[in-house]
């Protein structure tokens, strides 16, 4: 099973667990949400009514947690570590890998020491193992390590869900994206328009000049011919 089917599979899964419940008893749901190792997205829990229902109530934290999962990242939980409920392990891990994919996003190479920095990572030798053990052996990431330049090279990175607003965003980058790609076609359209007129422009000449030549090779036809018969009747 690939890795958007398992996705899909543990949202449904997630989504129906949290749809007939309330309360705190969402709280262990979100926890085994958020620490699943073949989980990366969660929207559609976050759009679940009974989880919305537990902002401004006083297990609002886990709201806010399964929100830091869906946009956040390592350092964004450090900041406000103290308002949300403490990480196990598995989230750890999980919230690491999710930054990575957020640092993706941006940049299509990734220099170790930011890496490290973002990571809580000490040394290199542990920041490679990070990548290839729990990022592209996972499949969210797919990308090269350059020891040379100290930095990882992102051949794919899978996406996180959309932050709120970033959908308008990305649908005015993708406005912007048409109206140039609708431009650059008009352009190309006017070029072959133009490609044609002069394709047809130089045949019309090719063909003129072509019956210019044969008028030219008839008139000297005609003149050798006359010379010819001159010459042979004064001769007679």
């Amino acid at each position: 099973m690939d890795i958007e089917q398992k996705q899909a599979d543990l949202i449904d899964h997630f989504v129906k667990q949290a749809s007939v419940l309330k309360g705190s008893s969402l709280a262990p749901v979100i926890i085994e949400a958020t620490s699943n190792p073949n989980l990366f997205a969660f929207s559609e829990i976050l759009a679940v009514p009974s989880v919305a229902e537990l902002q401004g109530t006083e297990h609002s934290s886990y709201l806010n947690l399964l929100r830091l999962f869906a946009h956040g990242t390592w350092s964004d939980y450090k900041s406000h570590a103290g308002s949300l409920p403490t990480l196990i392990p598995e989230q750890v891990l999980k919230l690491k890998q999710l930054t990575v994919l957020t640092m993706a996003e941006t940049g299509k190479v990734l220099p170790y020491d930011q890496l490290m920095q973002e990571l809580d990572v000490t040394n290199v030798r542990e920041l490679e193992d990070f990548l290839i053990n729990e990022c592209m052996y996972a499949g969210i990431v797919r990308g090269k390590l350059d020891q040379l330049r100290r930095c990882f090279e992102v051949q794919f990175a899978a996406g996180r869900d959309l932050r709120p607003g970033q959908l308008g965003s990305m649908i005015q980058t993708l406005s912007s994206w048409l109206a140039t790609s609708d431009n650059l076609l008009i352009t190309i359209q006017e070029k072959i328009k133009w490609a044609d007129t002069m394709s047809e422009l130089d045949k019309k000449h090719k063909k003129e000049l072509d019956e210019k030549v044969e008028e030219v090779k008839k008139s000297l036809s005609l003149k050798v011919s006359k010379s010819f018969h001159s010459v042979f009747s004064y001769a007679l």
